[in-house]
């Protein structure tokens, strides 16, 4: 069973997602700060991380940091699920690992769980956000 690691601090999109994934047949963890997030995935390694950007204690940037600069966690994906849909932030985002990024009021839940079940099919589909970049 695929392991997903959700960081979020958000109660209703913890909710959708969990109930959704969790009914794909997915095993969810939940994360709710940064420091939480690097935590649990130093106790069990998931097979993708949603990580929101804005996140008490440790934000999103700090934990794709610690995600891609650690040789037993670099290689899992990340697709970020954050409010903030400015270019400079997506690009931050991409430049600092993530696989994907999704401005959460631009993407229905579908979407991203779509993502979610290429990623762990090993369809990997060209990353979203850098196309929108360049349009």
């Amino acid at each position: 069973m695929n392991h997903i690691l959700l960081v979020e601090d958000e109660d209703f999109l913890i909710r959708t997602l969990e109930d959704n994934l969790t009914a794909d047949g997915y095993a969810v963890s939940i994360a709710r700060d940064g420091e939480d997030a690097i935590e649990k995935i130093g106790k069990k390694k998931p097979d993708i991380i949603l990580l929101d950007i804005l996140l008490p204690k440790k934000d999103g940037f700090y934990v794709l940091e610690e995600i891609k600069k650690n040789p037993k966690w670099k290689l899992i994906p990340v697709i970020v699920l954050s409010n903030l849909g400015e270019n400079t932030i997506i690009k931050r985002a991409m430049e600092a690992g993530a696989d994907d990024y999704f401005v959460k009021s631009q993407h229905p839940i579908e979407e991203v769980i779509e993502k979610v079940k290429d990623y762990l099919a090993g369809r990997k589909a060209v990353k979203s956000s850098s196309q929108q970049m360049k349009k």
